[in-house]
C-alpha cells in the first residue's frame, strides 16, 4: 500500500450521536482517495466512525505497512467540521501510532478545517505537513515528491505548511478546483457499506447515504467559519450528480440521501433541471437538504418535490429581525414564513436551525423566536448557542468586547 487515509470522527466519542445512530461516510476522505487512485496510487483506508477507538489504527498499520499517512478530515459533515476536542484528541493519538508502529520517517500528513486553524498545534504532536484548503491536487503533488515521483521542489507544491526547527512555512495559496465534474466519485468500496447500512436499519428502519453537490458558500453570515473554501462556491451539472445517484442506486442502493451541502441548489435552474433528469432516469431517492429560506421560490420547490426531496433544513436562526440583521444573514423573517409555508403546499417537511444567545439578543427578541416557532410549527429543530469560532467576524467582534485578558 502506497498511501494510508484516515479521519478522526469517532462516533461513539460523541454520546448524543451515538444514541442518535446515523454513521454517514467519509465523502471528503473518500474524495481524496479516489483523486489519489486516479494518478496511479494504491490507497487503503482506516475508517474510524464505527470503530472502538484510536487503538483500532494499529493493526491496520502493521497489516498494511503504508509508505505514508495521511488524516484527512471529512469536511462536508458539519459534526466533524466542528471538530469535537475528544476528536482532536483522537487524530493526537492515531499519530503517535504511526510513527511508533511505522518508524519517525513515515510521513505523517493531515488536512481539514481544525488543522488548517490550528496548524502550530498538529505539528506539535507530530504532523509533518499540513494541508491548507482544498486538498485533493496538493495532497497529489505532496505524494509525488514523497513517494519519489517527482523532482518538483517543495516550495513549489501549493497549499502547503511545514516546519523547519520552530519555524512554519507556508507556500503560495492553493487555487480551487472549478469544474467538479471532472473528479472522480468518492471510493465507496473502501468502507464496510453493509456495516453502514445494518446500523441504520437496526436503529431508524432504513439506510441514508451522503452525497454533495457543491463546494462552499458564497454568503457572509458573521458566525460561520470557512477554513477550506472560504467564500467560494463551485458546483457540479445536475447530469454529473444524477449519474452519480444511477451508481449509487445500483451498487449501494440507499433507502434515503442526505445531500450534505451548505446549500442546496443556488445556481438558477439548477433544481428544475435537477428534478427533470432524476425523474427520467428512475432515481427518484427520499432526500434532505439546507436551504436558504431567500432561494426558496415556488419553482425551485416544485424541482425539489419532483426530484423526492422529503425535508429541507433552513438556517431560520433567529425570529427577530434585529439578530438576523446583525448576524449578516442577509434573510428576513418574513421570508422564513414564506418559505415554511411553500414548501408545506408541496407536502415537504420544513425544520429550523435555531440559534440562543447572540450578543444583543433581549428577552423580547428571544420571545418572537418563540413565536415564530409556535406558528410555523416546524417538523424538527436543531437548536445551538451563538459561538464565536476562530476565524469568523463574530470571534474578532466578541474578542475585541473582552478586551485583554
Amino acid at each position: 500500500m502506497d498511501i494510508l487515509l484516515a479521519h478522526a470522527f469517532f462516533l461513539r466519542f460523541d454520546p448524543k450521536q451515538w444514541a442518535s445512530m446515523q454513521p454517514y461516510a467519509p465523502l471528503g476522505t473518500l474524495f481524496a482517495a479516489s483523486y489519489l487512485r486516479q494518478q496511479g496510487y494504491r490507497v487503503g483506508l482506516f475508517d474510524s466512525m464505527l470503530a472502538r477507538g484510536p487503538d483500532d489504527l494499529i493493526s491496520v498499520l502493521e497489516q498494511h505497512r503504508p509508505k505514508m499517512v495521511v488524516f484527512h478530515e471529512d469536511n462536508f459533515n458539519w459534526l466533524s467540521k466542528m471538530c469535537l476536542t475528544r476528536m482532536r484528541e483522537a487524530c493526537f493519538e492515531m499519530m503517535k501510532h504511526v510513527k511508533k508502529h511505522l518508524g519517525a520517517g513515515i510521513p505523517v500528513v493531515v488536512a481539514g478545517s481544525d488543522a488548517t486553524d490550528h496548524q502550530e498545534l498538529y505539528f506539535e504532536k507530530g504532523a509533518d505537513y499540513v494541508i491548507i484548503g482544498e486538498s485533493e491536487q496538493t495532497l497529489t503533488e505532496l505524494a509525488n515528491y514523497l513517494l519519489g515521483h517527482s523532482p518538483a521542489p517543495l516550495e513549489q507544491i501549493a497549499g502547503l505548511a511545514l516546519k523547519t526547527g520552530h519555524t512554519i512555512h507556508r507556500t503560495a495559496p492553493r487555487g480551487f478546483i472549478k469544474n467538479l465534474d471532472l473528479l472522480p466519485m468518492p471510493a465507496w468500496d473502501l468502507i464496510d457499506i453493509e456495516r453502514y447500512r445494518q446500523a441504520w436499519r437496526r436503529k431508524h428502519g432504513y439506510y441514508s447515504i451522503n452525497l454533495v453537490t457543491t463546494r462552499g458558500c458564497p454568503f457572509k453570515c458573521n458566525w460561520c467559519a470557512k477554513p477550506i473554501y472560504g467564500n467560494r462556491y463551485n458546483c457540479r451539472s445536475p447530469e454529473n450528480v444524477v449519474e452519480e445517484m444511477v451508481w449509487l442506486k445500483r451498487h449501494v442502493q440507499p433507502d434515503h440521501i442526505w445531500f450534505a451541502d451548505d446549500i442546496f441548489g443556488l445556481k438558477p435552474g439548477w433544481v428544475e433541471h435537477f428534478g427533470e433528469l432524476v425523474e427520467a432516469a428512475g432515481v427518484v431517492i427520499p432526500y434532505k437538504i439546507q436551504a436558504r429560506v431567500d432561494l426558496l421560490s415556488e419553482e425551485v420547490v416544485q424541482g425539489l418535490k419532483k426530484s423526492g426531496c422529503k425535508t429541507v433544513w433552513v438556517g431560520a436562526e433567529s425570529g427577530s429581525q434585529k439578530i438576523l440583521d446583525a448576524m449578516e444573514k442577509g434573510t428576513t423573517v418574513e421570508q422564513i414564513y414564506a418559505a415554511t409555508r411553500r414548501l408545506r403546499r408541496h407536502g415537504i417537511e420544513v425544520c429550523f436551525f435555531l440559534q440562543f444567545g447572540y450578543p444583543g439578543e433581549s428577552d423580547e427578541e428571544i420571545e418572537k423566536t418563540l413565536q415564530m416557532v409556535r406558528e410555523c410549527q416546524p417538523d424538527d429543530i436543531g437548536i445551538s448557542v451563538s459561538y464565536p469560532l476562530p476565524g469568523t467576524k463574530f470571534y474578532e467582534t466578541v474578542k475585541n468586547a473582552m478586551g485583554p485578558k
